[in-house]
Parts: structure tokens; C-alpha cells; sequence
């Protein structure tokens, strides 16, 4: 009797925990299609100051949610400079902070940590969440593939690698 107490508690939370980490992780394609916006962009290296349209239509972009108060944001620029130096030139790649710029921190201070870890593609700010919002993100960081035709084709909350960001990528070109 017991044992079979212990065995479907186990059952219980592998099936509990399988469920938390697919919430958690946020991970793979709705197929579900995005309207553009227009975003803030800062001067930094790759990037001027003004606007960008995400995702720009016709073109598979990489949108990139960040903080630079966030390690695995931090550990997780090399990745995406690997993947921009790859296919940056037929990809749009775009990195946005969500941080309420003036107040923690500023513009200049997001300037200085873009440069600080070899940033070299646009870097936007999400001033009013809206961006945020409309993709429920729900921490950072959070990486999304869009197709060209603006489709969710691949999204992941936490920390990825290049091959598997470039995968998503080449994915992506396909559809």
C-alpha cells in the first residue's frame, strides 16, 4: 500500500514538474501572428538613436528581451553576437531593454553595457511595456524568432545558445 502511495507521488510531481518547467520556459511556436510596432531605439555600438519597426515584415527578425541588471542576460550576449555575425545581414536583430529608463537606470547607462558586452545590432527600449505585454513575457531574458509573414515561429524564456537560436532561425526562413 504504501509503495504505491510513494509511486503515484512520484508520478504526481514529475508530471507537476514537467508542467512547471514548460510554463517556466515558455518555450516553442504559437504560429500566431504579430503586429509591428514602433520602438525607441538608443545610440550604441550597431544601433543609432530614433525607431524601429518590429518585427519588420518581408524579413525574419530576432527579438531579444533584456535588463542589464540580469547574469543570464549578461552570459547570453556572446550567443547572440555568434548568431548575429552568422546572419546578420539577411536577419533583422533587435535586443530591448524593458527597464524603466530615468529612473534605476538610464540610457546612457544601457549605452555603456551594450558596449561593455560587444552589443553590435539594435538596440530598442520598451519605455511603456507595451512590447512586453503583448508577447507575455514574463522575465528576462526572453528570446523570440519571428517569420517574415510577422509569425511567432519560436520563443524561449531563459538562457539559449547560438546553435539553438540559429536553428530557430533557419527555421524560421523556411516557413
Amino acid at each position: 500500500m504504501k509503495r504505491r502511495e510513494v509511486i503515484a507521488g512520484v508520478g504526481s510531481l514529475a508530471v507537476l514538474g514537467g508542467g512547471a518547467a514548460l510554463a517556466f520556459n515558455n518555450t516553442g511556436s504559437d504560429g500566431s501572428s504579430f503586429e509591428s510596432l514602433q520602438l525607441e531605439t538608443i545610440d550604441a555600438p550597431g544601433s543609432s538613436d530614433g525607431a524601429v519597426t518590429v518585427p519588420e515584415r518581408g524579413r525574419v527578425t530576432v527579438l531579444e528581451l533584456f535588463a542589464t541588471w540580469c547574469g543570464v542576460c549578461e552570459s547570453m550576449m556572446s550567443e547572440m553576437a555568434t548568431a548575429h555575425q552568422r546572419l546578420g545581414r539577411e536577419v533583422q536583430f533587435v535586443s530591448v531593454t524593458n527597464e524603466p529608463l530615468g529612473e534605476t537606470v538610464t540610457r546612457e547607462d544601457v549605452s555603456a553595457w551594450w558596449a561593455d558586452h560587444q552589443g553590435a545590432w539594435t538596440l530598442g527600449a520598451d519605455t511603456d511595456l507595451t512590447l512586453t505585454q503583448r508577447l507575455d513575457a514574463k522575465g528576462v531574458p526572453y528570446t523570440v524568432v519571428f517569420d517574415a509573414e510577422n509569425r511567432i515561429a519560436w520563443r524561449h524564456r531563459g538562457r539559449t545558445d547560438a546553435a539553438t537560436l540559429t536553428t530557430a532561425i533557419g527555421n524560421a526562413r523556411t516557413e
